[in-house]
């Protein structure tokens, strides 16, 4: 059994999160589940596991500072493509592909989406 049920970030501009993350998290084979009507959408492998909403409270998204949504990677090559395919649609890089000091095997990749959540990549297989 795994810890989070889902995680949440926000975005000011829904139709740009909806391309930007179709787009990356194809890379590690998610896909769009569901669209909450103009307000959010919804990602996962079978089940929803990651939301992206525009703020209920009407005002304006914002990122978290020093949160981080941790993605799984099968490989380190998909490591490398959902860092290269977020940079394509509009990201910005927080931390190239490449080995990580935190375990022996740890790769991983950082991204701020176009609305600035900070998300990673992690592949914990051996090289």
């Amino acid at each position: 059994m795994s810890l989070l049920t889902h995680v949440v970030v926000g975005t000011n501009d829904l139709p740009k999160a909806r391309a930007f993350y179709d787009g990356v998290l194809a890379t590690l084979g998610a896909k769009r589940l569901m669209n909450m009507e103009d307000r959010a959408s919804i990602w996962g492998l079978d089940a929803p596991q990651l939301m992206v909403t525009k703020p209920v409270n009407g005002q304006a998204a914002c990122h978290a500072n020093g949160g981080t949504v941790g993605l799984a990677a099968s490989s380190r090559e998909v490591v490398r493509a959902f860092h290269a395919k977020a940079l394509e649609l509009g990201a910005t890089c927080e931390g190239a592909p490449g080995p990580r000091p935190f375990t022996p095997t740890a790769y991983g990749a950082y991204v701020r989406d176009p609305d600035g959540n900070k998300l990673c990549a992690y592949c914990f297989a051996a090289e």
